[in-house]
């Protein structure tokens, strides 16, 4: 059973909506520069994971642990409570769309494509680093 796992350092990005833009008579589309660099990160995360290893091509099962730190506007107190665990994270980013920008920035590196995935389990939390973790294991 072949299992892969990274951390990918910052808070968390869901993937942005394509914008459009008019260039001359022709109108064409590109990913925010938030979304783009965000999945580049990804893709350093997950590549130096990997290790050279060949991308895995059957199923997989997907665990990702998305935290993010509270709000410095937040009292000294409620802080704590939220990095125990007793308040949860309610706002941005969105769960399905971190999932979207992680998976997408792990085709051809980590598996051939994010239909692979046959099980997920996600969550969000507070926590003193904002990053991501992903694990990845084939099944």
């Amino acid at each position: 059973m072949s299992e892969i796992s990274f951390v990918i350092p910052g808070t968390p990005v869901g993937k942005g909506r394509p914008k459009f833009a008019r260039r001359g008579n022709f109108v064409t589309t590109y990913t925010p520069e938030k979304t783009a660099s965000y999945e580049n990160l990804v893709k350093l995360a997950a590549a130096e994971a990997m290790q050279g290893r060949a991308v895995i091509d059957g199923a997989v099962s997907v665990w990702i642990g998305l935290y993010v730190t509270p709000p410095a506007s937040w009292s000294q107190k409620k802080q704590r409570n939220a990095l125990n665990g007793g308040i949860f994270p309610t706002s941005k980013p969105d769960l399905d769309n971190c999932i979207k920008g992680i998976f997408d920035a792990c085709n051809e590196i980590v598996w051939k494509d994010d239909k692979q995935a046959v099980e997920l389990s996600v969550t969000k939390r507070y926590a003193e680093q904002a990053r991501a973790v992903v694990q990845v294991t084939a099944i």
